[in-house]
């Protein structure tokens, strides 16, 4: 059984949450955007790599009747080194637990840096079910095999060690990145994922990456579904492997993007970096001819 992290908040009265009040209050927007399922994951609240307040836009602008949380949504690994848990955080958990108050269907799937959620699979807190996988059937009648990923890792799996090793040099790389985009701010410039470009850039994560896309595709086809739904590699991402449909929902702390099925059944990655600077864009042009 895995052993339980100290968090901030109670995950026994996680039915009370709601009743609190945010640090961010909710914003009222007209035209929010509706969808049938929405999957993120790999936010890893408790740590300084994530993009908390970019998620709470994300969540103040987007409404779905389902959404997953495919794994990593807490990070009990860097909370064993120490405790980092701003308001911001707490915003996010508020939110979700609001949706499923308002009638959402919240699925919560936890992976390997929040596996002390695990042992509760086939248990309902405040509204949220916590499962080990999931079937999701899509509006145009395809199945969907939901999954973090991470149990098709082998390093993760038979070298927990290294996989640790790789966390910290992981946290100084995005230290440097969130010092990088402070000073992109400071010039007006959006946000930019340093990490992102390197793990685009370097041969071995790209052949990581592919090989770890082949082989959930694999179990897919293995088990007779159509598709397959994951997280963990922080690599956002829609493409069809020997007949079966991959897709991954990438994360919130490199990347920042989303899962998205439209009422057809057709799906969508929302990179919300992008979204927001589209939305700022006719904000800031106003701005410099009112100058």
């Amino acid at each position: 059984m895995a052993t339980i992290t100290r968090l901030p908040f109670d995950a026994a009265h996680f039915a009370d949450f709601h009743a609190t009040q945010p640090a961010i209050p909710e914003r009222v927007v007209a035209g929010r955007r509706q969808y049938r399922t929405v999957w993120i994951s790999d936010v890893h609240l408790g740590t300084r790599g994530c993009n908390a307040e970019m998620l709470i836009d994300f969540l103040d602008h987007v409404d779905s009747e389902t959404m997953y949380l495919v794994g990593d949504i807490i990070d009990g690994w860097a909370m064993k080194k120490r405790l980092y848990w701003p308001a911001t955080h707490n915003d996010i958990v508020w939110r979700v637990l609001k949706r499923a108050k308002r009638g959402t269907r919240i699925v919560y799937i936890p992976g390997n840096h929040d596996e002390m959620f695990r042992q509760f699979s086939g248990l309902d807190f405040g509204g949220v079910e916590i499962l080990r996988q999931a079937i999701h059937e899509t509006a145009d009648g395809r199945r969907l095999l939901v999954l973090h990923g991470d149990e098709f890792d082998a390093i993760t799996m038979s070298h927990r060690w290294l996989a640790h090793l790789g966390d910290y040099a992981y946290e100084a790389l995005m230290a440097l990145n969130r010092w990088m985009n402070a000073g992109r701010r400071l010039f007006g410039l959006p946000y930019w994922s340093l990490s992102k470009y390197a793990k685009q850039k370097v041969k071995n994560a790209v052949s990581f990456i592919s090989k770890f896309e082949e082989i959930v595709a694999h179990e897919a086809a293995h088990r007779g579904i159509d598709g397959v739904i994951a997280g963990h590699i922080h690599k956002a991402e829609m493409r069809e492997i020997q007949g079966v449909h991959y897709y991954n929902d990438g994360d919130w702390v490199e990347g920042c993007t989303a899962l998205v099925e439209h009422y057809d059944g057709t799906m969508e990655i929302l990179h919300w970096a992008d979204e927001m600077a589209a939305r700022d864009a006719p904000e800031s042009e106003a701005r410099l001819e009112a100058a």
